[in-house]
Formats: structure tokens, C-alpha cells, sequence
């Protein structure tokens, strides 16, 4: 009997907790017969307010001094997006020019700069993590930090420490290092300090338990799936990676789409307030992830600094949780106006922390086109033109990196018979459409949704264009000259093997976030 691979990870995680779960004194034999009352996140409220780490202090006297002197409606403006396709990033803040403050670029991903051309296609995280290299993690953060400073991004959305893989068919395991909590961390920490040596801006995501992509979100017809939590595998397995990036000084942090212990994480005071603001001491700012604002007041008490993209439930209309609404529930005493200093002085002082304030580029590059000249705000009704994309390479010699860490990931079970390293005078025969090409292009699916020829990342927001992409049986043809080549998934039946051949046989399983649905999958693996 099959059984739905999803509905089998939700159940395993379910069932993983409940055995660390306090017995409930009224149930006979402790069995637990009320699961609400189980799994409950408890309010943690008010908002701790930054800069009392000493690392972050000057920072913070610099950002409470601009504050200081801007109006309600400026301080609104830094928190809250300009909404879906309203600028050349992913995510846009509104800006406060009389002060000097831009509006902030947000762009993901966690192995490049997505959406951009003249760009390197870094190994994804998974890959990574199987390096076991604290010094390719680092390297390869500084790279992906020049690059997007180089497009001009003030915040990039990476890296991704959640998921850590709990369940095996997650859509986005491939973004984040691996299922050990210890190299999650290991490798977020590496990235953030290598990213943030360039003055970018890093994001540490998803907050948290956000290990699966099925029913991920709140909707009006069906509420978020709850990842339900005990405390001590929330802080020993889950939580551990996000430390490590705190520790790091990251300057942004990523709630996840999902509910833990029924509530969301987008309002969760005590994930937010208690747990990352107050226990871990966390100075930056917390932004939503797309779309995943449920609530304007709820989610401001709750620790949330920055929404993006800042629309509201239907995005491109022009409505928003927060923006004017925001001003109206701190006139009316919904939400204190110290709050909202709160939320924008961390973001202010995030972009002084990494020295965003001087000399910094601003984007020269769209994620809507690939044209020169396009509508500077596409999600309007009306919107005037412009340049958009100036083609500014930023790849340096970053394609050294990319080889170094495809080496080192790579991982040999065995080797019996001492058959590698092959020798280039073998007969080489290539099983498998993972060794070849996609006819029409490494990027003909959008957001890389499709597995056509050799797999190099997973789809969704997490990736990124390549600028080229070299399929491993044209690499082999380039060094060996014997080589036959079966680029399909069914074994020829005509071919039988000699006893000089050598078999290589590529196979790949493709996994991806819940927007894209290629063939019959929807954001799990194929």
C-alpha cells in the first residue's frame, strides 16, 4: 500500500515529541487525550529591546540618534515593504531620504544572487555540508557576500540553517547543510562571518520547524501545518544552527511560514521576544518570510521588525498588515510607540553595524526582467520606466570555489578492487539523463522547477541562474576519449558490457519549495 510520503514526515514528526512530552495528570496512565493542551506556546511579551550587546552598542547610539529625529511615518516606512514587484528586488523597505536611509535591496538566495545575470551558481548548502570544511564554508560566504554586494543587495536571504532535514522528503533540505544539528550551525556561522566581511547584510532562515512544504501556510481556508515542539528538542536540535548564527553576529532573521506549538511564527512572542530576542540576545532585525504575515498588531507586540514584501493577505492591491495601518495602531495605542522605535532603530542600526552608510552601491540589476530598460515598479498599475539592469559582473574567479567544493563533497562509499581513479584510456560507459544536458538551457524552468539532464540545485527561491553549466558526460568525453554515452533512464537492452568496461551511472532526486509544482509534486521530492 502506498501512503503519501508527506502525511508519513508529518506523522513521524508528530509522534518524534510526544515522548518527551510532560504526561497530562487527568488522562489515565498519562496518555495524552487532549493535544491542544499538549503542544502550547505561552505569551512572552514585551519585545526586548536591542543594543545591549557590546559588539552592537556603537551601532545602536548612532541608529537611536537618527530615530530620534524622524517622524511616524518614516519609522512605518523602514519596517514595512513597498509591496510585490514594486522595485528591482525581491524585497524592497520603504527609505527615509531626508535622513540618508536608502531603501534596502532584499534578494535571495542561500547559493547566489537570484534573479540576476553575470552571477555565480555557488554549490548548494547540502553540498557544502558534505565538505566537512570550515574554511570552504567561510570562503565560499565571502564570495556569495562580494557578489551580492556587487549587485547592490543590502540584505541576502541566506543562509538557510532550517530545515535540518527531520523529514527526508522536505522540499528544501538542499538548502541547508545537512540533517546534524552541529554542522547546521558550523556552517551557518562560516557563512554569515564570510557574508557579512563584505558588509552584506546575512539572513539566518527559516524560524523555525519548518520541515516540510506541505500546507506550510496560513490561509483563510486551512491554517498553517504546527510543527508541535517539546522545549528540549526545540533548543538541542532545531534552534541550535540559529545560536551559531546569532553568534556570529548575523544581522536578520527569517520566520518560517509554519506554526510551532500552534502559533505562528510570524507572531509567536515566544519564539521571537523569548527565545531569539531574549535567551540567544539577538540585536538585528526579524523580517517575515514572503506572504507569511498573518496579523498587524499581533505580530508587532510578538517581536516582528521588518514585513516583507508588504502586502497584506492578497498582495498587489495595495494593502498591507502594516504601513498606514501600522501608524494608525500606534496613534490609537494598539502598539506602542516605543515598540515601533524598537523595531526601526534595529533595523537602522543593523545597516550601521555592517557599514551600509558609507560607500555602499545601490542595485544595479532586476529580478522582474533581463532587459536594459523596464517599469521601475511592475506591480503598479501604471509605472514609469527606466534602467533596470546594467550588467555588472561580479563573478571573479569565483568558478574556483565551485570546482574546490564539488571535489570535496563528494563522498565514495567504496572502492572495491582499487577502481578509481580511472584511467583515461578506460572503456567508459555513461548510464543516466542526470550526465547530460537539458536541450533547452540550465535555465529553462523557471526557478530551476524541473530535473531534465545533470541536477546542480534544487527548485524554489533558493536558486539561482546559472551562467553556464558543464554536463558530466561532456566533462568525461573531454579527458577520455573512449566513451559511450546512454543519456536515458531505461538500460539499453542492445549493450552488454565487456569485461574491460567500466560502468558510471548518474541518477539525481530533485526536491523544492511549495510555489512550483513540476510534474505531479507539490514541494516535496520527485
Amino acid at each position: 500500500m502506498k501512503v503519501a510520503p508527506l502525511l508519513l514526515c508529518h506523522v513521524s514528526l508528530f509522534l518524534s515529541f510526544v515522548s518527551a512530552l510532560p504526561a497530562d495528570p487527568s488522562a489515565p496512565d498519562g496518555h495524552h487525550e487532549k493535544r491542544a493542551s499538549a503542544y502550547f506556546s505561552p505569551p512572552y511579551y514585551p519585545t526586548p529591546k536591542g543594543g545591549w550587546v557590546a559588539e552592537w552598542r556603537a551601532s545602536y547610539a548612532k541608529a537611536q540618534a537618527l530615530v530620534a529625529q524622524m517622524t511616524l511615518v518614516e519609522k512605518v516606512n523602514l519596517t514595512t515593504g513597498t509591496g510585490l514587484y514594486m522595485g528591482r528586488c525581491v524585497g524592497n523597505t520603504g527609505s527615509v531620504p531626508r535622513l540618508g536611509i536608502p531603501s534596502l535591496c532584499l534578494e535571495d538566495s542561500p547559493l547566489g544572487v537570484a534573479k540576476a545575470d553575470n552571477i555565480t551558481a555557488f554549490p548548494a548548502g547540502i553540498t557544502v555540508g558534505a565538505t566537512w570544511d570550515k574554511d570552504l564554508m567561510y570562503i565560499r560566504g565571502v564570495a556569495l557576500g562580494a557578489e551580492a554586494r556587487g549587485k547592490g543587495v543590502n540584505v541576502q536571504l541566506g543562509p538557510a540553517v532550517g530545515p535540518i532535514g527531520r523529514c527526508p522528503w522536505g522540499g528544501r533540505n538542499w538548502e541547508s547543510f545537512g540533517a546534524d544539528p552541529y554542522l547546521q550551525g558550523v556552517g551557518g556561522y562560516q557563512t554569515v562571518k564570510g557574508m557579512q566581511s563584505n558588509g552584506v547584510i546575512a539572513t539566518a532562515k527559516h524560524l523555525i520547524g519548518n520541515e516540510q512544504e506541505q500546507h506550510r501556510l496560513d490561509s483563510r481556508v486551512q491554517p498553517a501545518i504546527s510543527s508541535d515542539i517539546d522545549d528540549r528538542t526545540l533548543h538541542e536540535l532545531y534552534l541550535w544552527p540559529f545560536a551559531e548564527t546569532v553568534r556570529a553576529g548575523v544581522g536578520a532573521v527569517m520566520i518560517a511560514y509554519n506554526e510551532v506549538n500552534d502559533s505562528s511564527c510570524s507572531q509567536n512572542s515566544k519564539l521571537i521576544n523569548g527565545i531569539l530576542k531574549d535567551e540567544l540576545g539577538f540585536q538585528g532585525f526579524v523580517m517575515t518570510d514572503w506572504l507569511a504575515q498573518i496579523g498587524g498588531v499581533s505580530s508587532a507586540l510578538a517581536g516582528l521588525d521588518m514585513t516583507m514584501p508588504g502586502d497584506g493577505f492578497i498582495p498587489l492591491i495595495g494593502q498591507s498588515y502594516w504601513a498606514y495601518d501600522l501608524a494608525i495602531a500606534v496613534l490609537n495605542g494598539s502598539v506602542p510607540l516605543d515598540r515601533l522605535n524598537d523595531m526601526a532603530t534595529r533595523i537602522v542600526a543593523t545597516w550601521y553595524q555592517l557599514g551600509q552608510d558609507s560607500g555602499y552601491p545601490p542595485p544595479n540589476f532586476s529580478s522582474n526582467t533581463r532587459d536594459r530598460i523596464g517599469p521601475l515598479y511592475p506591480g503598479a498599475l501604471f509605472s514609469p520606466s527606466g534602467v533596470v539592469n546594467e550588467y555588472v559582473n561580479v563573478q571573479s574567479d569565483h568558478y574556483k570555489i565551485v570546482r574546490e567544493i564539488g571535489r570535496d563533497a563528494i563522498t565514495m562509499l567504496k572502492n572495491d578492487n582499487h577502481i578509481l581513479p580511472l584511467s583515461t584510456n578506460a572503456k567508459i560507459r555513461i548510464f543516466g539523463s542526470d550526465a547530460g544536458s537539458n536541450p533547452k538551457g540550465p535555465n529553462a524552468c523557471e526557478s530551476r522547477a524541473c530535473n531534465i539532464g545533470v541536477l546542480g540545485m534544487g527548485w524554489g527561491s533558493g536558486s539561482v541562474d546559472y551562467p553556464y553549466l558543464v554536463a558530466p558526460v561532456d566533462a568525461i568525453k573531454a579527458k577520455a576519449p573512449n566513451v559511450i554515452a546512454s543519456l536515458s533512464d531505461t538500460f539499453p537492452r542492445s549493450q552488454s558490457a565487456a569485461a574491460d568496461e567500466v560502468a558510471l551511472v548518474f541518477i539525481s532526486s530533485d526536491s523544492g519549495e511549495k510555489y512550483e509544482k513540476p510534474d505531479y509534486t507539490t514541494g516535496k521530492r520527485a
